[in-house]
């Protein structure tokens, strides 16, 4: 008889009512694979997103949402021999978090310091990981550079602003909606703020910026609004200056002459982090090896977290879904 666990099981898109915590088979490691116990899932908008039959890509039905759960190593593929049972990781896998055990590529499954705990890595996972590629790999930061965050107050927003400072931004703006959010920023590394929201943003957005540059304009744009904020950002960007698309918060997906980035000898591009971890997944490890450096020498912060147990899995989206919560979301298999 097969090895049962609990899992979150989704069967229609759209309908969470036909959704549930099921006993399923444990999985089995294909060769390149692993097998991770779970001890901390986090809850992402995009898991929400997935179910409602929303996102661009569909898994097959059924299948147990979460991407990103942290635990111990239980059980090891023949080709997988960078790792074995015991060893503490986080898994980036796309699907299969909501459980108590989740199968996830050995070459997306990373060692974790031993001061990164699991309820850490979790919250940092997707987040920071995002961040990064946008500032590194996207955005090609160097020492000195000057940064411009969109929708800061996000996981990722706050996650560039760290991962900005601690790799060399000379200065490191947060775009925000209200000036009285600037506060709960400036331990994060924001030098000081772009207001991206209100009438006439392609205008009043560059200007600011400009204010604070002197002129000048920003090295790097990361761009989690899209939007009107998109249509004002992009004029601030300084000349060689780079701006890179992380998703569309505010709706509207902007449009640009290209003529415009011609011109002025700037960059647009944009970053969808899980084609990183299928097609250069030596850069993805690079990454997360950076991202628990800098944490382990104390120049990251994880975001707070609320715990939830796994059969309170709905509980935890529907308070995602309303927003009215700032800490990141954590489900304890």
């Amino acid at each position: 008889m097969s090895a049962r666990m609990r899992a979150v099981q989704i069967h229609s898109f759209g309908d969470l009512d036909t959704a549930g915590l099921e006993s399923v088979d444990v999985p089995l490691p294909a060769e390149n694979e692993v097998v991770i116990d779970v001890a901390a899932a986090p809850v992402n908008y995009v898991d929400l997103v997935t179910m409602r039959g929303a996102y661009q890509f569909r898994p097959t039905l059924p299948y147990t949402p979460g991407k990103g759960p942290a635990g111990h190593v239980s059980a090891v593929g023949a080709d997988v021999h960078h790792l074995k049972v015991g060893d503490r990781v986080l898994g980036m896998a796309e699907y299969g978090g909501y459980a108590e055990k989740c199968v996830v590529r050995g070459d997306q499954a990373y060692l974790l310091p031993d001061a990164v705990g699991f309820h850490e890595a979790a919250t940092m996972s997707l987040a920071f990981d995002t961040a990064w590629m946008s500032l590194v790999d996207r955005g090609r930061l160097a020492p000195g550079d000057s940064v411009l965050v969109l929708g800061a107050t996000g996981a990722v927003g706050g996650a560039a602003l760290q991962l900005a400072k601690a790799l060399g931004a000379s200065t490191v703006l947060a775009g925000i909606s209200k000036p009285s959010q600037f506060a709960e920023l400036t331990p994060l590394g924001a030098d000081d703020f772009v207001v991206q929201s209100g009438p006439d943003l392609r205008n009043s957005l560059r200007d600011r910026v400009l204010e604070l540059t002197s002129g000048r304009g920003v090295d790097v744009v990361i761009d989690a609004i899209g939007g009107d904020a998109f249509d004002g950002a992009v004029r601030a960007v300084a000349w060689r200056g780079r701006l890179v698309i992380v998703g569309f918060a505010a709706g509207r997906i902007p449009t640009l002459k290209m003529n415009y980035p011609m011109l002025k000898n700037i960059e647009v591009s944009g970053i969808q982090i899980s084609d990183y971890r299928k097609r250069a997944p030596d850069m993805m490890a690079k990454c997360f090896q950076s991202i628990f450096d800098l944490y382990s020498q104390g120049r990251l912060t994880a975001p707070g977290a609320k715990l939830f147990a796994l059969e309170d899995w709905r509980e935890a989206l529907e308070l995602l879904n309303s927003r009215s919560t700032r800490s990141r979301l954590i489900l304890t298999p």
